[in-house]
């Protein structure tokens, strides 16, 4: 008997796994099903992590969220984050056992520092949190994005290659949600109104929605234009950027559509070799011209009386509507409450996540909107910068503000010193979908899901990599390549 199961111990187990979920399922309990998918997970996490960050990659758009689908208002992302966290575990245990699993130039780069101040100040200000277990909540999803996607993708982007496997398989599970949500937007003939939620139970909302396509739409370019694919791969890669495109246009999201002049405009400033300080001076001088005449800009844009509809033109005219546009006037009261509890909070703030919980009392009664809530049910500050300003104080403002200027400045010097070809493409497409966050990071945030989180990192872990690698001056980078 007992060699008859060592021989057969495989067959065994299906049928007693078999036996014991159909009665579980007569029971109405059905997660001891997904027992074989975790039993692969984990042997992943152990034999081959590295392959396991590419299906989270090819994952993260079409992941489903279980508090959307009202499971017990439990916030966690399926399939994504619980492999993210079993990785962040592991990585953390290895880092603990053993040396140089992280290398000392990447711990030692400005980036790093700048994340991991992040990291650690965000905990700080859990202790003296309004809702410190909201703020544990978020602050350990913030880790586990961190330390699988920027710690653990610095080891697997360590060859280009790996990096384009990567973005390849985000865009294949990105190109699927725009497909489904295609599919179901023309049953309403492509109406704005059902736009805003057509891609559920992927996409929360429209906003998202579009962050993400436009986020991958500068690497969606560079693949396409890379001269070492062959005809096949490159119309691939041209059917994937006008799915992305489509899926862009009918998002009706704005602030998407908006944050891709970013790019474009960085671009031609890399491309021409202007100096950063031109840069620097320039954004100086327009804030200053904004500052003096903000009064009548204001009165300018309040003419706008365009709404946001179906028609495109209009949409777009829409943009700067801050005198009848519930959407607009509803970001511009978050704004407000955002400030004025950084006012009652200046140090540590109200604690990480806790905004959309903390806010509603903020709201002054001229800032308040037909779709303004007491209830915390529409979600946060609708910005990357003024979010943490409330939660986190002046400090973590400050940090966030750090990162895009410190990624910015690298970035531009880097593409400088590195020499034409694979490498410098696939840099210059990480940073242009950064920077068509970081402007939307003026509008939404979304570093709090896994949709905006992995390509954030990753792409950050990206640039790092390759400031190190072409760390010396052009001649000699040029020479080693």
């Amino acid at each position: 008997m007992l060699r008859a199961l060592k021989a057969h111990w495989i067959a065994a187990a299906c049928v007693v796994f078999t036996l014991l979920n159909a009665a579980l399922m007569a029971a109405d309990f059905y997660w001891f099903s997904v027992l074989p998918a975790v039993l692969l997970v984990i042997w992943a996490m152990v034999a081959t992590p590295q392959r396991l960050l590419l299906f989270i990659a090819f994952a993260t758009p079409l992941s489903i969220n279980l508090e959307e689908l009202s499971l017990g208002g439990i916030g966690v992302a399926l399939p994504t984050e619980p492999i993210l966290v079993g990785l962040m575990f592991l990585f953390l245990l290895k880092i603990s056992i053993q040396k140089g699993v992280i290398d000392h130039a990447i711990l030692r780069h400005p980036i790093t520092t700048i994340i991991l101040l992040q990291l650690g100040w965000m905990a700080v200000c859990i202790v003296p949190s309004s809702m410190p277990m909201v703020s544990f909540k978020y602050f350990t999803a913030r880790a586990w994005f961190v330390c699988v996607l920027y710690f653990m993708g610095t080891r697997f982007f360590a060859e280009t290659p790996n990096m384009l496997r990567f973005v390849r398989a985000f865009l294949a599970g990105l190109v699927v949600a725009i497909g489904y949500t295609l599919i179901h937007h023309a049953q309403f003939g492509f109406a704005q109104d059902p736009a805003h939620w057509v891609m559920w139970p992927f996409f929360k909302d429209h906003t998202s929605y579009g962050a993400v396509i436009a986020f991958m739409v500068p690497f969606a370019i560079t693949l396409v234009g890379l001269p070492e694919i062959s005809r096949t791969s490159r119309g691939v890669m041209f059917f994937t950027l006008l799915v992305l495109v489509a899926g862009l246009i009918f998002s009706y999201t704005r602030a998407a559509w908006l944050s891709l002049m970013g790019p474009l405009a960085v671009f031609l400033f890399m491309r021409l070799r202007i100096p950063v300080w031109v840069l620097a001076s320039l954004l100086a001088v327009s804030g200053v011209v904004y500052w003096v005449n903000a009064d009548q800009i204001t009165i300018y844009l309040e003419r706008n009386r365009e709404e946001s509809s179906d028609d495109l033109g209009q949409h777009v005219q829409s943009i700067s509507n801050i005198s009848s546009d519930a959407s607009n006037l509803e970001r511009i009261n978050r704004w407000h409450s955002a400030l004025r509890m950084f006012q009652e909070r200046p140090i540590f703030g109200w604690g990480p996540g806790t905004y959309m919980f903390q806010y509603a009392p903020f709201q002054a009664s001229e800032d308040r909107t037909i779709i303004s809530t007491n209830f915390g049910v529409q979600g946060n500050a609708h910005s990357e910068y003024l979010g943490p300003l409330s939660e986190q104080g002046l400090l973590g403002m400050l940090l966030m503000v750090a990162l895009v200027v410190v990624t910015t400045a690298r970035a531009v010097r880097l593409y400088k010193r590195m020499p034409p070809g694979t490498d410098r493409r696939v840099m210059s497409a990480a940073f242009l979908g950064l920077v068509t966050y970081y402007l939307h990071g003026g509008l939404n945030n979304f570093l709090d899901t896994d949709k905006a989180s992995v390509p954030f990192w990753a792409f950050t872990a990206m640039i790092v990599l390759f400031d190190v690698k072409y760390s010396r001056e052009p001649e000699a980078a040029i020479q080693a390549a």
